[in-house]
């Protein structure tokens, strides 16, 4: 019976084309939502990672509660020992250590008159050790605009728009005003090697990246680190792991010290935990409510397919077909338009998803002025729920509306067959 309705319904175009036309609309709209809000969520947790997060941070307590202000006086120290520590007991997450701190970048003419001043954020990471992967893990080098990377200490990064405020060419010279870890005052040149736009207000205000070991130098902290970033060799933020390895560490950790060791996850900071809350949860309800509306869509078309059919039912009736046979021949005709409407709608989305996976949209435009920290282009993100989540009001919903419209065939009356027929 399978095969003579598949073989009625692909020969039937005008039974079976507009069904599957819509089946196959709704199930792509819902792939390719749930595809690009998982790629948004996905890309700004992806962000702060990168930049600020990782997916696990060592800092210090005291240095946990005021991160906000950049405090290097709370920074860690004995920064290689714990490293090596690190490396060792957790294997499957790559370590590196950065510096956050702020002051003021003031940039001297020929005779040494200052000619042009700025606040300067700066970040100090392993720039010179290729193999801490943090060029690639922050996109410097995909996010030159001039000059080029530091090669040797000494030599800094700029982000674009604050070297051209400061009127800066390649090989100018510029002088970092600051305070040490020790709260005295500290002075140190750099040469700039070239200038970067991450695409993002935050980081392109004011950016100043320099070498760890010229952090070190000039914020008098010898083997020392602010933060000691840890990553997921899996590139992905999973958040057991991350919760396990934190348990582990702090397990360990003196609860008196306000300088002892201290290990977050992710969750943990910049208020990223109420963002995932809340994103999560209200991704679960729009994407709800969209295949919701989807299944009432796919609903009504079953049941006007079923309807617009009831004088076929009576002729079938009418030569002897039993009601049971009709009604359940209607409901695996209903599941194959549902099958065939649903895999070529998922074959849709998912074409749509790996498009918007690879090119995005730009929405840099759209928050130039905004503190938050999240990606210029938002990507769409593949993952293996898409394959089957356009199944659910593709099928269901189909299958249900016939359900409902083929109740009426158990309430045709054979007496009144040949008078419907008369008309």
């Amino acid at each position: 019976m399978i095969r003579f309705l598949l073989k009625g319904i692909l020969r039937d175009k005008s039974r079976s084309l507009l069904p599957v036309l819509v089946v196959a609309i709704g199930v792509a709209l819902t792939v390719v939502l749930s595809g690009y809000i998982k790629g948004a969520m996905g890309g700004i947790i992806n962000q702060n990672a990168r930049f600020q997060t990782g997916h696990l941070k060592v800092v210090t307590k005291a240095y946990a509660q005021n991160s906000s202000q950049m405090p290097v006086d709370l920074a860690l120290l004995g920064a290689d020992d714990l490293l090596k520590k690190l490396r060792k007991d957790f294997p499957q997450v790559k370590w590196v250590d950065r510096t956050v701190f702020a002051g003021l970048l003031d940039v001297p003419d020929s005779s040494g008159t200052t000619k042009g001043q700025g606040p300067a954020s700066g970040i100090a990471l392993e720039m010179l050790n290729r193999k801490s992967g943090e060029l690639k893990r922050m996109n410097i080098e995909s996010s030159l605009v001039r000059g080029t990377v530091p090669q040797k200490l000494g030599e800094a990064l700029l982000s674009d728009d604050f070297a051209n405020k400061l009127k800066l060419n390649i090989g100018d010279s510029v002088t970092y005003v600051g305070s040490t870890m020790n709260g005295s005052m500290t002075m140190k040149t750099f040469r700039m090697a070239g200038t970067v736009r991450f695409g993002n207000a935050l980081l392109d205000k004011g950016a100043f990246l320099i070498d760890i070991a010229d952090a070190q130098e000039m914020l008098d902290m010898e083997n020392g680190t602010g933060e000691i970033l840890g990553f997921l060799k899996e590139g992905v933020y999973a958040e057991e792991k991350a919760l396990r390895i934190q348990s582990i560490f702090n397990e360990n950790t003196d609860p008196h010290d306000e300088f002892a060791p201290t290990m977050q996850v992710l969750r943990d900071q910049n208020n990223l935990g109420d963002y995932l809350d809340t994103v999560n949860a209200y991704s679960a309800f729009f994407i709800g409510i969209f295949i919701l509306a989807m299944s009432v869509v796919l609903w009504n078309t079953g049941l006007l397919g079923g309807l617009r059919r009831f004088q076929e039912f009576g002729i079938r009736l009418a030569l002897g077909e039993s009601k049971g046979r009709i009604y359940r021949s209607q409901l695996v005709e209903a599941f194959l338009i549902g099958m065939l409407g649903s895999f070529a709608g998922t074959c849709i989305g998912i074409a749509v998803t790996f498009w918007l996976q690879i090119h995005g949209f730009d929405i840099s435009e759209y928050y130039s002025n905004s503190s938050m920290l999240m990606p210029s282009v938002i990507r769409s993100e593949f993952s293996a729920n898409l394959l089957y989540i356009g199944f659910i009001p593709g099928l269901c919903a189909t299958v249900f509306g016939r359900m409902l419209s083929g109740l009426g065939i158990y309430k045709r009356q054979t007496a009144r067959l040949f008078k419907e027929l008369e008309v």
